[in-house]
Formats: structure tokens, C-alpha cells, sequence
């Protein structure tokens, strides 16, 4: 029970990475947020955790409704101990300059833009308070991207140093901010960073990770919780590789 009396919100949290951390750390004792877009699917995993876990449905690039999140969460749980900014999306593999402005606009929405909306609102009670764990979810495509995937690469890059900025900034009130870097795994957007999902396909993604499989929602709320724990409590500006050895 290492997060026993903790309060959290994970976005993206109905499915794939987002899940696995909220199970986990509802599993350590947290209260838990399960915030995303998919109603259904957010109610869902609320549904199947204790600790008074419970749904809510945000788009994380939008200011108001990441304010209402942020407000919502104060009221039910009376403060917030631990934000994951896990929400993130991509846009198809193809050459740079074919992708979209609209896509490129959501990717760092979703992707960088959510980590400052979330912050905007949580970072001064928890100045106040001096003490809070943020971790964000990057990706390995920060560390050693992947080609036709550019604007994603960027986007992840961007957290990673956010990351380390936050962190520097926040120290001296006692609030850490860590990243996870995992390489792709069983989630939701795996078809999308492959371009298509065939036996073929996942074998020579596969032999690009020396463990020779994808990261899992539990290998992610294992290294997360870990980050948010009293355990890491002289870890910050960390942007830990949950990869098998990809950016070896």
C-alpha cells in the first residue's frame, strides 16, 4: 500500500498505459481520477477500482473543461497528491510535410499543451502545500525517433524537457516531476505507430526492443507508481526508460 491516503487524476486512463496505472495505484491505496475522452470506457475502469476511484470525461487540450477536471477532482477528493499526464495521441506514419495542420494542432494539444493546463491549475495548491508528484508520459520516439512519425518524435521530446524544466522550477517547493519513456506497447495506439498491425510488421518492430516485446499497461503503473511513491522521493527530473532496451 505505497500510495495509502494519496489522491490522484490519470488522464487517459480507460484504456492501455492510462489503465494500468490507475489500476496499480488503486491497487497501492490511492483515490483515483480516471480521467479520458471515452466516457464508457473512463466509467469502466472507475467502476472496477476501490478507494472511492471514480470517472471523468475531458479533453486536456481545452482549458475550461481541464479547470472543471481540476475543480471537480478538489471538491470529491479535497486536494490532489498526484497528477499523471499520461492522454496522448499521434498522427499516422507518413513524411512530414504531409501531415495535416489539424493533426499536427492535436498531437501537441493532446500531447504537450494538457501537461501546461494541468499545471496551470494544480501547481499552485501544491506550491502552497509543498509537497506533489507529477509524472508524464513521453515516449522512447523522444529519445531515438522513429522516421515518418516527426511531429509525434517532437511532441515527446517537448515532455521530456518539460519535464526537467518543471522540475528544476518546482524543487524548492518540495514538488517532484518525473517522465516515463515506454516503447510501444498493447495499447490503443499501437496500430497507429505501426501503420498497420500484421504478424509481419510486429516482428520487425519487435527485434528494434533487445526484451523482444512491447511495454505493458502493468510494466508502466509499475514504474509509476514507484515515481509517485515516498520510495522516489529524491528522484526528480528523471525521464526513465520503460523500453526492454530500445534506446540502447
Amino acid at each position: 500500500m505505497r500510495l495509502e491516503g494519496k489522491t490522484a487524476i490519470v488522464t487517459g486512463a480507460a484504456s492501455g498505459f492510462g489503465a494500468g496505472i490507475a489500476r496499480k495505484f488503486a491497487a497501492e491505496g490511492a483515490q483515483v481520477m480516471v480521467v479520458d475522452m471515452n466516457h464508457d470506457g473512463a466509467m469502466g475502469v472507475a467502476g472496477d477500482l476501490d478507494h472511492g476511484a471514480f470517472g471523468h470525461v475531458c479533453n486536456v487540450g481545452d482549458a475550461a473543461q481541464v479547470k472543471e477536471t481540476v475543480e471537480t477532482a478538489l471538491r470529491i477528493m479535497g486536494g490532489v497528491d498526484i497528477l499523471v499526464n499520461n492522454a496522448g495521441v499521434t498522427h499516422l506514419p507518413k513524411p512530414m510535410e504531409t501531415v495535416d495542420e489539424d493533426e499536427f494542432d492535436r498531437v501537441f494539444a493532446v500531447n504537450c499543451k494538457s501537461i501546461y493546463l494541468f499545471a496551470k491549475e494544480l501547481a499552485p495548491a501544491m506550491k502552497t502545500r509543498g509537497s506533489g508528484v507529477i509524472v508524464n508520459v513521453a515516449s522512447t520516439a523522444a529519445v531515438s525517433p522513429r522516421p515518418n512519425l516527426s511531429w509525434y518524435n517532437a511532441s515527446k521530446g517537448w515532455v521530456n524537457t518539460a519535464t526537467k524544466a518543471m522540475a528544476v522550477e518546482l524543487a524548492p517547493m518540495g514538488v517532484r516531476v518525473n517522465a516515463l519513456n515506454p516503447v510501444a506497447g498493447e495499447t490503443p495506439l499501437l496500430k497507429s505507430f505501426m501503420g498497420e498491425d500484421t504478424p509481419e510488421v510486429r516482428a520487425k518492430f519487435l527485434a528494434t526492443i533487445p526484451l523482444g516485446r512491447f511495454s505493458t499497461p502493468e510494466d508502466l503503473g509499475n514504474a509509476a507508481c514507484f515515481l509517485a511513491s515516498d520510495e522516489a522521493s529524491m528522484i526528480t527530473g528523471v525521464c526513465m526508460e520503460v523500453d526492454g532496451g530500445r534506446v540502447i
